[in-house]
């Protein structure tokens, strides 16, 4: 059984299902027993103790090298430095997108769920407040609408933790441009063969009601981001400009 070396690990929302879908199809590569397996995300475990004696059996059998893709571990606090301290040498695959476009998508999948019930405008302002001052609540779980667009900080963290070179760091716009390209860039990141074709797509959500980001939602949540967003562009070398427009969301879910 060969180490978990491979991380999918963000951003929510980013992309990261379609990205798991390909690389499952991928012959030297085998996906964990479940998309998520929220291993180094989970509170409930003994992590001084330094056993991780279950992970064999989540990562199940066969042939290819095993990876978990939990977008979550990008965001949640202690996530990485758990990867870090199983294996300093892990790679670290992450997609980002619009955080705009991203928190729209997080409340209607939410809602889809049942777990909000707020319209966005109200959601993305109360966010803070419901999550009280636990950076571990589960409710930080469901109510990041925000603080989950800070890729500034969390590029920074994960900086501190791996060399640059163990990280590719991609955006969803251009997996869904060229994805042929994006994945030849993943193949020799991971140093596996091309990938096939993957045409992979997701169902759209149906609409809720609860109203589409206003443009004051869009000036409060840039205004919340826009310190933090030009670091991250700094960090990342990624272009971001364009991203925060409402008119992108229209498009994709009007």
């Amino acid at each position: 059984m060969s180490a978990l070396s491979i991380f999918v690990a963000g951003v929510q929302k980013g992309g990261t299902t379609t990205m798991h879908a390909c690389l499952a199809r991928h012959p030297q590569l085998r996906g964990a027993l479940r998309k998520e397996l929220h291993y180094f995300d989970d509170e409930t475990r003994d992590w001084a103790s330094g056993d991780y004696g279950d992970l064999p059996a989540l990562l199940g059998d066969g042939p290819g090298m095993p990876f978990d893709c939990t977008p979550i571990y990008g965001f949640w606090g202690p996530a990485l430095a758990r990867i870090r301290a199983y294996n300093p040498v892990a790679r670290l695959i992450f997609l980002y997108r619009d955080p705009l476009e991203r928190a729209w998508s997080h409340w209607r999948m939410e809602v889809a769920r049942g777990a909000e019930w707020l319209p966005f405008a109200e959601a993305i302002r109360a966010g803070r407040a419901r999550m009280g001052d636990d950076s571990l609540s589960p409710a930080r779980r469901v109510f990041s609408y925000v603080e989950r667009g800070f890729y500034g900080a969390q590029l920074a963290r994960a900086l501190a933790l791996f060399p640059r070179e163990q990280m590719l760091l991609l955006r969803l716009q251009d997996l869904g441009a060229d994805q042929a390209g994006t994945l030849d860039r993943v193949a020799r990141f991971l140093g596996v063969a091309p990938f096939a074709p993957c045409h992979e797509h997701r169902a759209p959500l149906r609409d809720w009601q609860g109203g589409a980001p206003t443009a004051a939602d869009r000036e409060w949540l840039m205004a919340q981001w826009g310190d933090d967003l030009a670091h991250f562009a700094k960090l990342s070398g990624l272009d971001v400009r364009g991203w925060g427009r409402l008119e992108a969301i229209a498009q994709a879910h009007g």
